[in-house]
């Protein structure tokens, strides 16, 4: 693994990092071994939103308003099943509070707004709570420090991308296609910047389609997507939204990518056909974004580009399926190449995140989120 300019004093120690996405399925937990030029995955686990606590969740993604006790409400109940998450791992991994030097927790984002003129962005899930429930130091609110200093405040994934993925030999290319997809450029030249951003859709576009029409959570496997037929014109107009021609750093989200959002496309696009072909339209539309991107990041480098995916999206067969077709020269595998489950890449990065925060490093790379400095990330929180 390459040298991340730690503080070479630092002595390994264990981390838990905890990361529910915008695709408000759940939170992934990981316990992690780190320190300087070290990163060792030592156990995970997974537990889902109770189903009222994820409609309210949804309801509030999309609201245009909102009720403050209803926030309120929510980031107590968040930040008492990231507590109870907590637990749940340390029960299963045989492990106590005390042998966890730190939490890193992102909690449930519902509103992500950097453009805005006071530029904000708001994750749910209380780390008071989440501290206290858990009796472990917590570290959380990590885009903030980010967005303060000028930057997207995403996506800081990257960063740990550079730490445990790097490579001198090849050039990478770490995609998550979780909600939103993401992407980072690793060069193989150590004198080369890191270059990451948001893509655009990834699962969430699909996902609130399919919520939408079939009452089912999301579209298993992609087959729904696959019995359709892709809609030209509808592709074309969704493939016009700014956002996909807009240079990095950028970052996007349920604000943005949205069915009202939809809505839109389908009346400039006069679309007739049916749900079904919507919904393999949404797919190519995902598909198209993330292989478009991989041409441009090639032709940049003027070199091969090894792609590696993780998030959700990797269990979306379908989907993969096109993404290659448009990128048949590209070899795609996943993380598990890398030795890091792909569903796991997130969790473990805030788990990263809490180790830079405690141990006084910079967790944010500039150059992907445009601040403009390096910036120790979050707030701590004493159980």
């Amino acid at each position: 693994m390459p040298k991340v300019n730690d503080k070479a004093d630092i002595q390994p120690e264990l981390y838990i990092g905890l990361m529910s996405g915008t695709s408000v399925d759940g939170i992934d937990t990981v316990v992690a071994k780190i320190g300087p030029s070290h990163f060792e995955l030592i156990n995970s686990d997974s537990i889902d939103f109770p189903a009222e606590i994820k409609s309210q969740l949804l309801d509030l993604c999309h609201a245009s308003q909102a009720n403050i006790n209803e926030i309120g409400s929510l980031n107590t109940s968040c930040g008492q099943l990231i507590g109870q998450a907590v637990k749940s791992l340390l029960k299963k991994s045989h492990l106590s509070p005390s042998d966890i030097r730190a939490i890193g927790s992102h909690g449930q984002t519902v509103r992500h707004c950097p453009e805005h003129p006071k530029p904000f962005t708001t994750q749910l899930g209380d780390a008071s709570i989440v501290a206290e429930e858990s009796g472990i130091l917590t570290i959380a609110d990590f885009r903030m420090a980010d967005i303060a200093c000028g930057g997207q405040g995403a996506p800081l994934v990257p960063a740990f991308h550079n730490a445990v993925f790097r490579s001198s030999i090849a050039n990478r290319a770490i995609i998550n296609i979780g909600g939103i997809s993401n992407i980072t450029i690793l060069p193989k030249d150590p004198r080369a910047e890191v270059t990451g951003y948001d893509i655009g859709p990834g699962n969430t576009l699909m996902d609130q389609w399919t919520r939408d029409k079939t009452g089912e959570p999301f579209d298993l496997d992609g087959n729904w997507a696959r019995a359709g037929k892709i809609i030209p014109r509808l592709l074309d107009a969704t493939l016009s939204e700014h956002y996909f021609l807009a240079s990095g750093p950028k970052s996007t989200g349920r604000e943005l990518f949205n069915l009202e959002w939809l809505g839109k496309y389908l009346s400039i696009s006069e679309t007739s056909e049916s749900d079904q072909d919507i919904q393999a339209t949404l797919a190519e539309l995902t598909a198209i974004t993330i292989a478009e991107t991989v041409k441009a990041q090639k032709a940049l480098l003027q070199d091969d580009l090894d792609i590696y995916l993780c998030g959700g999206g990797v269990n979306n067969h379908y989907l993969l399926e096109r993404i290659q077709h448009h990128i048949p020269d590209t070899t795609m595998n996943t993380t598990d190449s890398l030795n890091i489950d792909p569903q796991l890449v997130e969790a473990s990065a805030f788990a990263w995140l809490a180790y830079r925060t405690y141990n006084g490093l910079p967790g944010n790379l500039p150059c992907v989120t445009g601040a403009r400095k390096e910036k120790i990330l979050g707030g701590i929180y004493q159980p």
